[in-house]
């Protein structure tokens, strides 16, 4: 997804002390999800799954109710980290090196850290397993994380996990170190952020970045958190319900250990989804939404996005149009950092803040470009140029999903009287279709030269499965 306007570039300049010290910047937790959908919450109205903690993160932080995401894992990641669209950091794919983020890009702990704050990325990065791309390397002082994709998961070439892992005891690799674990992957990740949270001085702020890979498939699940929806959805759902589940309670147990260190009213939480729901668990309920991950439809890339800060930001929800590309903007101000040109230009996405101070200041419309990428391994970008990919404005949103060979099929749809995307009005619309083609065409081509991953070779063997067999003697 896009930002092209640049009109409200002075708002991203815009600096904040808040925090119950006016000194000192808020802590700061991003809780991002790997495909949890925008309707795999009770609070969005899900008739079967309770989230009782999401739902308190929800119903005690503002909520904007119209972010949207990309449609896959890695592409959103490197989004909120970079405040560009993932297509600028060279991400056209999840795998075949097309996932791993650009050495120019500017991430936002790198910023963080310059304001003085300690960085903590738990669980999954995504954006690159060779050492010169791991999350150390990115910004971030603390690393704990997985491989790859997913645990478990390895790809031709340089996307990969330790061989043979499962969410359960998985090998996981801390500052370097491969370690063998001894639990649940979600239980593992929030344990370890708690432990360093606590262990972090508390005269400097901190960002902690947590990363589950679940509900990802393979639905590897606690039994006991299995049972709970058992009989009451497919065997399927409920494995991937009870993964959420799981996620919910490790929320509900980090709340409590924030005011058990006293700092909760100075801790700012993020929560969101990476993308649309898994199939399965869509077709139980999707908020009404066409589609799911993997598509440009509403339901690929409409997320939840719940700021909590007590004390400083009052529960409400914002209708503006606003999506993953306005992250880095809006938590490097609140953090009090002051960007360089360099990142000036890197950043396309807006400030949220003056949303988040009142949701009913001016908010201009703008324009939102999706792309799902994936297009197939060796052949040039223009072959899925005009596959999944859609245009969206606050009221209009053009999309087209096949696989024309050089003439896109575009379809439009008022979302703001059809959001269900049932009705396509392109026939009755031709200046709007004319005008957002148009402004896809103009981003294609700006784009196309910073596909830096396109064409590369990768290593002849996933980077994280090499260094576990040196560090551990184990056999190829």
């Amino acid at each position: 997804m896009l930002h092209h306007c640049l009109c409200l570039l002075a708002i991203g300049l815009i600096t904040v002390a808040w925090a119950a010290d006016p000194a000192r910047p808020p802590n700061i937790i991003v809780i991002l999800t790997d495909d949890q959908g925008y309707g795999d919450l009770s609070c969005h109205g899900n008739p079967i799954l309770k989230t009782p903690n999401l739902d308190r993160l929800h119903a005690e932080g503002v909520r904007f109710t119209d972010f949207h995401v990309s449609p896959t894992c890695a592409p959103t990641r490197s989004a909120l980290l970079t405040g560009r669209h993932e297509f600028r950091n060279g991400i056209t794919h999840t795998i075949f090196e097309r996932e791993r983020l650009a050495p120019t890009a500017i991430t936002l702990p790198q910023v963080l850290k310059r304001a003085g704050y300690r960085t903590g990325i738990f669980g999954k990065w995504h954006l690159g397993d060779e050492d010169e791309y791991q999350p150390g390397r990115r910004g971030f002082d603390e690393v704990y994380i997985h491989g790859g994709g997913g645990i478990g998961q390895s790809y031709p070439g340089s996307c990969g996990d330790v061989p043979g892992n499962t969410y359960f005891n998985p090998v996981l690799r801390h500052n370097g170190t491969f370690i063998k674990t001894d639990g649940y992957c979600t239980d593992l990740f929030f344990a370890e952020a708690q432990r360093w949270i606590a262990a972090t001085p508390r005269e400097a702020p901190f960002f902690c970045w947590l990363a589950t890979n679940a509900p990802h498939v393979p639905l590897q699940v606690r039994p006991e958190d299995e049972a709970r929806y058992a009989g009451k959805v497919s065997a399927e759902v409920a494995k991937y319900f009870g993964m959420i589940a799981n996620i919910d309670d490790n929320v509900g147990r980090m709340l409590a250990h924030l005011a058990q260190l006293g700092i909760e009213r100075d801790t700012l939480i993020v929560f969101m989804n990476d993308n649309g729901a898994w199939p399965g668990g869509a077709k139980v309920f999707n908020a009404g939404m066409r589609g799911h991950k993997n598509t440009p439809w509403l339901g690929g890339t409409r997320a939840s996005s719940f700021w909590r800060w007590p004390g400083t930001l009052k529960p409400v929800d914002v209708p503006g149009l606003t999506a993953h590309v306005d992250v880095f903007r809006t938590l490097a101000a609140i953090a009090g950092a002051t960007l360089t040109p360099a990142e000036e230009t890197q950043a396309e996405g807006r400030s949220l803040l003056p949303l988040l101070r009142d949701p009913t200041a001016p908010w201009s419309d703008r324009t939102l470009i999706t792309h799902e990428g994936r297009w197939e391994r060796g052949s040039q970008p223009e072959t899925g140029k005009y596959r999944n990919c859609s245009v969206r404005t606050k009221r209009w949103h053009l999309v087209t999903v096949a696989k024309p060979p050089t003439t896109p099929l575009w379809q439009l749809f008022d979302v703001v009287a059809d959001p269900g995307e049932q009705q396509d009005v392109a026939a009755t619309n031709p200046e709007v279709v004319q005008r957002l083609s148009g402004e896809f065409e103009s981003w294609w081509t700006s784009v196309r030269p910073q596909m830096v991953n396109e064409g590369v070779t990768g290593p002849s063997e996933n980077p994280f499965a090499v260094a576990w067999r040196a560090q551990t003697g184990a056999a190829k």
